[in-house]
């Protein structure tokens, strides 16, 4: 029986809409990897926020290392050695790699801040993840895959004996992803605990020790690997049988209403181009940095195009600015919700429907019009959430998508760039964006879907379209395509195949 190293008793969390953990009591032992797992609103982000000291229990006590643990700053976690790598990126982006991972505990000579000392230690923790990234880079110039090791990289800095990781392969590629499961073997095995919250469940059965389930705020059962499936453990998340999870594919076979040629965006696209038709759902695949997401802004105006030329409807259209591409019946979700989906500050309401404010009056808004919106966006995507007045920063990660998505829905457009859609959302809220993706090409909408995740891919999509080195290199029937189809073309050790 290992030594417990934090004990949590009777925790209560309330904020002025709702309870979001309900008298949770739980045992982390110490040198384990424990993973806790739940749906979107479960509870989780706002326990580890607590002890982490981002925010304050309600009620209820917190024990760690056989102290009363009373935190009122992050700064005091810190200090106690608990270290957090977080789901949403918390780093300045005008800052160098080196100046964020050491924020807050710069390394110093004779008072002055030794900023050779500070990148000569950022490298070493970067190398040890697998990662090239040069400690002097800016952050801001970094992609999100790159931004998360940064973010790895900071907690590792910290020497922490908790060490709680929130998503933290989300983002990821696969090499990416090994590389920092062996850095977690290695901690555990030097006595380190980590608390491992992640919606991917073969990560967390194959990586943790123990699996800890939350609902509602609530406590559901702690588990080992051996004991749940995949599938129990998805039984367990959401309170009843998700039966399948990806739709049945629709009939498609419309009109193409978009036609994209010979695109070329410097540095990351190579005259690439691709086809979408009416009620036809085409997953995009492919490894990070294969210019996939700089395709898709190239075609919603948001990344400048070198070259190419995009028709909707068998007519050439000019989009050079995002409202050019919603005035053609294009929107496109962003893959970074906190940075460029959402304004975190403002309502459901704001969010909602700012996309599409001249529907709403020239002069002035029409408020019960716009709120009349926003709740049926709310209702058709499920969002779970206290008043549509209340700020989208204070709402889960899976309902500040579902927010984000009705923000593009609001729009009314015929083509969706959906980019990542799923990314950091439990499996119970994916089955809902899957369904909602179907219902969304039945009534005859194309849809184009970045993802990461090749089962998705292969479950919802009719074709896929596969990226490498900024070109389409093959097309696969998604009804026949498999894992080990789209990672040879997009590793470049197929030919290429086209549907």
């Amino acid at each position: 029986m290992r030594e417990p190293l934090l004990t949590i008793s009777d925790l209560v969390r309330d904020y002025p809409a709702v309870r979001a953990v309900d008298h949770l009591s739980l045992t982390i032992n110490r040198g384990e990897v424990h993973g806790i797992i739940g749906e979107n609103g479960a509870g989780k982000s706002t326990l580890v926020k607590m002890l982490c000291g981002l925010q304050r229990p309600t009620a209820g006590s917190i024990t760690f290392a056989g102290q009363g643990l009373h935190l009122r700053r992050a700064a005091d976690a810190i200090a106690a050695g608990i270290a957090m790598i977080h789901q949403e990126l918390n780093l300045i982006g005008e800052l160098s790699v080196a100046d964020n991972i050491f924020l807050g505990r710069e390394r110093t000579t004779l008072g002055l801040v030794d900023r050779g000392s500070a990148e000569t230690a950022a490298l070493k923790l970067l190398n040890q993840l697998g990662s090239n990234i040069k400690p002097r880079t800016r952050v801001n110039r970094l992609s999100i895959a790159d931004q998360q090791l940064v973010e790895i990289a900071k907690a590792l800095s910290c020497e922490a004996r908790l060490l709680i990781m929130d998503e933290p392969t989300a983002v990821l590629s696969e090499r990416e992803t090994m590389a920092l499961f062996r850095v977690m073997n290695q901690l555990r095995l030097q006595g380190a605990t980590i608390i491992y919250i992640s919606h991917i469940l073969p990560e967390v059965r194959k990586l943790c020790d123990r699996i800890t389930v939350l609902r509602d705020g609530k406590f559901v059962r702690t588990v080992e690997p051996r004991e749940a499936s995949e599938s129990d453990l998805a039984q367990l998340m959401v309170g009843r049988d998700l039966g399948d999870l990806y739709p049945k594919r629709g009939i498609h076979g419309g009109e193409k209403v978009l036609e994209v040629r010979n695109v070329f965006v410097d540095g990351f696209v190579r005259g690439a181009g691709l086809d979408l038709h009416r009620g036809e759902i085409v997953g995009l695949a492919g490894l990070v940095g294969s210019g996939r997401t700089e395709l898709a802004e190239a075609i919603a105006g948001l990344r400048a195009r070198r070259s190419g030329s995009v028709s909707v409807k068998g007519i050439p259209v000019r989009i050079r600015r995002p409202i050019d591409a919603v005035r053609c019946g294009v929107a496109y979700l962003s893959e970074d919700r906190k940075m460029r989906g959402l304004h975190l500050d403002l309502s459901i309401v704001e969010n909602s429907t700012m996309a599409n404010l001249r529907s709403y009056g020239r002069f002035m808004l029409r408020r019960s019009a716009r709120a009349a919106a926003a709740k049926s966006h709310a209702d058709r995507l499920g969002t779970r959430y206290g008043r549509l007045s209340q700020r989208v920063a204070s709402l889960s990660g899976g309902n500040q998508q579902k927010v984000a998505l009705a923000k593009w829905l609001d729009t009314r457009p015929e083509i969706l760039l959906l980019d990542e859609p799923t990314r950091g959302v439990d499996i119970g809220a994916k089955q809902e964006i899957y369904q909602l993706i179907h219902a969304l090409a039945a009534e005859g909408r194309a849809i184009l879907m970045i993802s990461s995740e090749m089962p998705e891919l292969i479950g919802l999509c009719h074709r896929i379209l596969v990226m490498r080195s900024g070109r389409i290199v093959g097309a696969l029937p998604g009804e026949r395509a498999t894992e080990g189809d789209i990672m040879h073309l997009a590793a470049g050790v197929r030919e290429t195949r086209v549907a």
